[in-house]
């Protein structure tokens, strides 16, 4: 492990330790900084907001480093379309208002993970010590004298992957999670995408998870030095997420592509539970998490596991997903699985020299180039419905690619769409933005070995256990896995499909994502047609 000291928590805006300070504030008791001891001897800190001189409550869990005294806020993310009256000043980053909750009669124990702020010992991020934190703190939480044993957990991002780590240790105490937007393949979804290193974000959750009164994990120095899916990068994912069986509510949206989309939905499907929802929608996450309608979805969920009150959560679908039509309209409708059953995979062939997609085989062989340091570099191919059309589910592209130098390539894929007139409809993007595609997908090619076990017709999964470098002036094939998604089109409009050699977004904010370690030379080529059997595979879904 490569270590840094961790920045002092003063310097970060903590206040400092207060440990038996009692507060009352709008009718919620307030209990700062309580020492929680956990089965090695560390002690960590929370703070607990509860309705006062009540017992037999429920209570809701956070943990993160982030810090329970809030010391990040919407003021930070611009375009995020949180205001800053929607949520309490003692709500965690990414959390549930403890203040809404209190009046609604529960307990919200907001506690900082070992090794973050005043909490003692080392911080390493995503570990499966967070996990073994995260069960001593539900049953010490399930036994306060005020507690009625049970305890359920929520919260956005970080938030949610901890309950990932949490519920697969199984606390007996741990009742319901309502994980909103976690990445469960941290490798796959959030380090490399396709193989390729994320280089921007990764920095900003150190700027996240940096104060500490020990050493704290030098996140991008472990990151540059663990390129494979090696021990290290396992280690910051639940190897069996099959073993969790408690009730689950799991929320992501279409537009979280290169984080939390796929991990939400792929953890969805593998875990045990009996109870489990999936709900996925096409709105910024963060808006979506504190909206009214959200609020009361949440509370009818904990209501029920944790109170054994109201029975709405009886008459939801297993699946709820929102059709898109553009930025923040589309269709909610309820289905009884994902992938869904009665998809459609169709298969259009890559025609490079006309730029098009086409059923069946490409009628020539053909081959198209471009420059992917170039801002212009790309290669387009257009597919214009004839006819209403919604694509929902995975896409794949398999490409015959060559490059003229070097031994490798970074591939850059995004799916479009366009309207009537040829102009691109945007739908929302990573929380913030508001330029956002239909979907999708990265490779570096040395990176194409497939997990043939694994991998579907629809959804390839790459092993990233060794490098298999390209040979200059030959073609190869690679398989480029798209992110889940859902769009409605209308006859005449146009799914346009882009490969280049460079992010397809490229923002300067802080907490954005980017691929800034390319390993691109020369010019690529698409080859089509003919034994370049290069196609994008469609979920089609009937109407």
């Amino acid at each position: 492990m490569i270590w840094m000291d961790g920045l002092d928590p003063a310097e970060g805006g903590h206040p400092g330790l207060r440990t038996g300070v009692v507060e009352e504030e709008d009718g919620v008791r307030i209990e700062r900084d309580v020492p929680v001891v956990l089965r090695d001897g560390v002690t960590v800190y929370v703070d607990i907001f509860r309705p006062p001189l009540t017992t037999d409550i429920p209570a809701i869990l956070t943990l993160s480093p982030y810090g329970k005294h809030a010391p990040k806020g919407f003021h930070l993310f611009p375009g995020a379309g949180v205001p800053g009256d929607v949520i309490s000043s003692h709500t965690v980053w990414e959390g549930p208002d403890p203040m809404w909750w209190a009046k609604r009669g529960y307990a919200v124990v907001n506690a900082d993970s070992r090794g973050s702020w005043m909490s003692e010992g080392d911080l390493v991020v995503l570990s499966e010590q967070e996990g073994e934190d995260g069960h001593d703190l539900v049953e010490w939480v399930a036994e306060r004298p005020w507690c009625n044993g049970k305890v359920g957990m929520t919260g956005v991002s970080y938030l949610a992957v901890v309950q990932w780590r949490v519920a697969a240790t199984r606390p007996p105490h741990l009742a319901a999670i309502n994980p909103w937007e976690g990445w469960s393949d941290c490798y796959r979804e959030y380090f490399f995408h396709g193989g390729i290193p994320e280089t921007k974000f990764v920095r900003f959750t150190q700027w996240s998870c940096r104060c500490g009164p020990g050493r704290v994990e030098d996140l991008p120095a472990m990151h540059e030095a663990h390129l494979l899916l090696d021990d290290y990068n396992l280690s910051k994912s639940v190897a069996d997420l099959s073993v969790i069986d408690v009730p689950a509510y799991c929320v992501t949206d279409w537009g979280d592509h290169g984080l939390h989309t796929r991990g939400t939905i792929e953890a969805w499907r593998e875990i045990s539970s009996e109870h489990r929802w999936l709900e996925v929608h096409g709105r910024k996450k963060w808006q979506y998490y504190y909206r009214p309608e959200s609020l009361r979805r949440q509370l009818a969920f904990f209501d029920h596991f944790l109170k054994a009150a109201g029975d709405e959560v009886g008459t939801w679908p297993p699946v709820r997903i929102e059709v898109r039509e553009r930025y923040y309209e589309g269709v909610e409708r309820a289905e009884n699985e994902w992938p869904l059953a009665r998809t459609s995979y169709r298969r259009y062939a890559l025609d490079a020299r006309e730029g098009r997609l086409v059923p069946g085989a490409a009628p020539v062989e053909a081959v198209t180039d471009y420059d992917p340091d170039a801002p212009d570099g790309r290669a387009v191919f257009d597919l214009r419905f004839d006819t209403r059309t919604e694509i929902t589910g995975h896409a794949k592209l398999r490409l015959w690619v060559e490059t003229d130098e070097g031994d490798d390539m970074d591939l850059f894929v995004a799916l479009q769409k366009l309207d009537r007139a040829g102009r691109q409809v945007h739908f929302p993007y990573w929380s913030m933005m508001d330029d956002g595609q239909v979907a999708l997908g990265w490779l570096r090619a040395s990176h194409r070995e497939l997990d043939e076990e694994r991998s579907t017709p629809w959804q390839p999964r790459l092993r990233h256990e060794r490098l298999l470098p390209l040979r200059p002036g030959e073609r190869e094939p690679v398989e480029i896995e798209i992110w889940p998604s859902s769009t409605l089109f209308e006859a005449g409009e146009t799914v346009r499909l882009v490969v280049q050699g460079r992010d397809v977004h490229r923002y300067d904010i802080g907490p954005a994502q980017a691929h800034e370690q390319s390993v691109n030379r020369g010019r690529h080529r698409v080859h089509t047609g003919g034994t370049a059997d290069s196609h994008l595979l469609l979920p089609v879904v009937p109407g």
